[in-house]
């Protein structure tokens, strides 16, 4: 059952603090770095909310700024800021849950919806929902159930991003490979690999440039992958959905390419925590999969011949799903749980904050205010705003539920599993085998 709205709350354990705090360390690549910052001072006799998020300086800049316009707004209502790089955020975050409680408003990663909504740290919003204090009218209703967990609403979409690949149009044109479709395959994208290597492009440290980097490592392009086989990551909150054969498949797969010498050595791989860290960032690679809100990223170092693809397909099915690049929830603890629900409804849903806010969290989920800003973008901005337009018509199936409580240890623990493969000190089927084992523990205990 969920949680009352008087705010007790079952502790989280030590064991899902240390979960929680392992997203900072296990998804850096996705993370960008800003000093921790606090606007806003406590008002004498009125409303103090508390609001932290992850994020760079610009993201930080214009939160700060719309957040200006609601105590605009809302005369009484101070908001206290805060926000740091997506690690030390997520590690505080955790221990806030376990000590005492979160911020009124925080940012939240995707995986941490089931851990802080079933370990009572979050406060359900179906009352908010129910008398209009939050409004979802101008968003698509499988994705605001990406906010769901055991059927109640815990929090709401900030962002809508989507997987997809970095490419160096300029050495796909030299290499004879067409623009990739919303419907290529895995063996087109494994040949296009090939004919990359083929060309014998020197890389910055003297090596051959080749077509991309190693999949085998990233829990998402698994899921992709197993998508677009008509699989899934998940069937339970206690149950995976894919077998030992599934897994298999796809390691042997990422791993006879590697063999071959047509995606990144296991070295680069492993060193790949930032854009600039990245196989493609280093010169190695000409592609690299990554998510839209990072894509930007590429362009600015590397230049405007990089471009965005889709993920490749299985018989023209795409496993590529819209997800929340970041999600809003009140803190089940708070004292002004009215208030903090009209401030994530400002956020997702006022022009002005829309205005403000752009695209530094993907695209905005509410439709009216993306259609809006989307006529001031340029260059990546536009780009990837025109690929989630495409990629829409092209026809994507449902976003799954949020993850289990386990799943942050599992994308760890994948991880891992695949540098025993990379490094020849396990077999694909040994290392899924090894892999599965402990993921159905986490989602046991």
């Amino acid at each position: 059952m969920p949680e009352p709205r008087s705010g007790r709350r079952r502790p989280l354990s030590r064991r899902a603090v240390l979960a929680a705090a392992a997203v900072g360390l296990s998804t850096a690549l996705t993370a960008s770095l800003s000093a921790c910052s606090s606007s806003g001072d406590v008002s004498s006799g009125g409303v103090t909310l508390t609001f932290s998020w992850w994020g760079n300086d610009d993201r930080a800049a214009r939160t700060k700024k719309a957040v200006e316009l609601f105590e605009k707004e809302h005369p009484g209502v101070t908001v206290r800021t805060s926000n740091a790089d997506f690690g030390s955020y997520m590690q505080k975050l955790a221990t806030q849950a376990a000590g005492g409680g979160i911020p009124d408003v925080a940012q939240l990663d995707y995986r941490q919806i089931s851990q802080y909504a079933g370990g009572g740290a979050l406060l359900p919003l179906g009352d908010a929902l129910a008398d209009g204090t939050i409004r979802t009218s101008e968003m698509d209703e499988e994705f605001v159930r990406t906010g769901l967990y055991e059927g109640e609403q815990y929090a709401l979409p900030m962002g809508r991003g989507i997987t997809g690949y970095a490419y160096d149009s300029a050495v796909y044109e030299k290499a004879g490979i067409p623009t990739p479709r919303p419907d290529w395959t895995w063996e087109e994208w494994a040949r296009a690999n090939r004919r990359i290597t083929d060309l014998g492009l020197e890389s910055p440290d003297g090596r051959t440039v080749v077509g991309a980097n190693d999949n085998g490592v990233n829990e998402d392009i698994f899921e992709d992958w197993l998508r677009s086989r008509g699989g899934k990551l998940y069937r339970s909150q206690t149950e995976l959905g894919f077998t030992e054969d599934d897994l298999t498949e796809f390691w042997t797969f990422c791993d006879k390419l590697r063999e071959e010498g047509v995606v990144a050595e296991a070295e680069d791989t492993s060193q790949a925590n930032t854009t600039e860290l990245s196989p493609m960032g280093r010169g190695l690679a000409a592609a690299d999969f990554t998510w839209d809100a990072p894509f930007p990223g590429y362009t600015a170092l590397l230049g405007d011949q990089v471009h965005f693809a889709p993920v490749p397909t299985a018989d023209g099915r795409q496993g590529a799903y819209f997800k929340p690049s970041m999600l809003l929830g009140v803190g089940a603890g708070s004292a002004h749980p009215k208030e903090a629900a009209a401030l994530v409804d400002f956020l997702l849903n006022d022009e002005r904050a829309g205005d403000v806010l752009g695209f530094t969290r993907s695209t905005p989920p509410n439709r009216g205010i993306a259609a809006r800003v989307a006529r001031t973008l340029e260059g990546a901005e536009k780009e990837i705003y025109e690929y989630a337009q495409r990629m829409e018509k092209y026809g994507l199936d449902a976003p799954p539920p949020a993850p289990p409580r386990g799943d942050v240890a599992i994308q760890t623990a994948f991880k891992r599993a695949y540098h025993r493969v990379m490094y020849d000190l396990a077999s694909p089927r040994a290392a899924a085998r090894e892999f599965i084992d402990e993921a159905e523990r986490e989602l046991r205990s």
